[in-house]
Parts: structure tokens; sequence; C-alpha cells
């Protein structure tokens, strides 16, 4: 690839990272509208680049592209979100057992440390700090088993169901409940037992489904 053409792709990527960045973080909400124009000058890119940043967007299901009215952010009605987090059970239990084949003590020993800051999130009612641990160890698992595939199919699949992340981090009595469960996956994989470590994840996992669910008939 010529350097030119390098150097474009590279912005593009660029753009893109920042755009999912702040979709994730919340910052543009489900349903809202992606004005090309404005995102240029907020992220200081061509329209081009935008265009090519929302196009890949809409390819990871991040955004929606109709004809005749624009980008928007898409909106994940709560079936679908039981059915991405169902996909998700599947892939993160075949995670949570390859990292049990292959955890160093060096990682067994990053694993509890991030269990005991959980805890201690839990014990002190941060139930935000907690949310963000929460995605810090399912990040560390993916690392430490080292599937590229699935690990991109994961991340996808999670920045789909952001808002609902949000729902659950702020329902009554989810951490203390999680908590557990997430100490039996650091458990089982500093234990090199990948079967009672996929059972673990896969447990955590089907608890997360009946959460959504439970926001669902709450809502």
């Amino acid at each position: 690839m010529p350097a030119n053409d390098e150097d474009g792709a590279a912005r593009a990527g660029s753009v893109r990272d920042a755009l999912r960045a702040a979709i994730l973080a919340g910052e543009y909400l489900p349903g809202e509208r992606l004005v090309e124009a404005q995102l240029s000058e907020r992220l200081g890119a061509s329209r081009f680049n935008v265009r090519i940043a929302l196009q890949d967007l809409a390819g990871e299901g991040l955004v929606e592209i109709q004809r005749n009215r624009g980008a928007h952010v898409r909106k994940v009605s709560m079936a679908e979100a039981v059915e991405i987090t169902e996909v998700r059970m599947a892939l993160e239990g075949l995670v949570a057992a390859r990292a049990a084949e292959r955890v160093t003590p060096e990682q067994a020993t990053e694993l509890d440390e991030i269990g005991l800051l959980m805890r201690r999130a839990v014990d002190s009612g941060e139930y935000r700090r907690y949310s963000d641990l929460n995605h810090r160890l399912h990040a560390l698992v993916r690392r430490i088993a080292g599937h590229r595939t699935a690990d991109g199919i994961i991340e996808t699949l999670r920045g789909q169901l952001v808002r609902h992340q949000f729902m659950l981090a702020l329902l009554p009595g989810r951490p203390q409940a999680s908590l557990p469960q997430h100490e039996a996956i650091i458990a089982a994989i500093r234990a090199r037992d990948p079967k009672a470590a996929e059972d673990a994840m896969r447990a955590h996992i089907a608890s997360v489904i009946e959460a959504l669910r439970s926001i669902d008939t709450l809502g």
C-alpha cells in the first residue's frame, strides 16, 4: 500500500476509534443522529473520513445508516440484547476455558488483585468502580486466553450492549450477586480447570441474561 494510502487509512481508523469510544462512553444516545459536518468539526477530520468511520461502525452494529435519514446510534431492543448475551455466553465460556489452560503465575496474581478490588468496591458501595473492574476482569480473561477471533467478536457484541450494561450496573443488588460469580471464575482459572472455568463463566452470563429480563419486566 502506498504511503499516502496508509496515512489515509490510519486517519480513518483514528476517527472510527474516537467515535466508537464516544458512543461507548454514552456521549451519543441510542437513536441520536450523527451529523457528518458536526462530527467532522468535533473530531478535526474530513467528512470523507467521518463517512468511512460511520460505515465501519455500522458494520460493528453500533451505528445504523438509513437512506435519506443519515446515520444514527443504533437502538438495541431488550429482546436483541438477550440474544446478543446468549451468544456472548458461548464465546466467553470458550475463552474462560482457554484462559485456564494458559494462565501464568503472574496473570493469576493479576486476577487475584482485580478480584480483591472488586470486593472492596462492593463493600464500599462504589458501584461505578465495580462496573469498571468488571470490564477489566473480562478483558484480562480474554487477554490470557489469547483467542483473537473470539476476542474481536466479544468486543463488538459488548459495544452493542453498552446502554444495557449501564442499566445493569445500577440494578439494585446486582454487584452483590455478580461478585461471587466473578470470584468463582477467577478461582477456576487459577486452578487451571478449563471445565470449571467455562461452567463458572456460563453461569455468570446466564445471570446477566436473567438480570436483563428483570429490567425488561420492570420497564
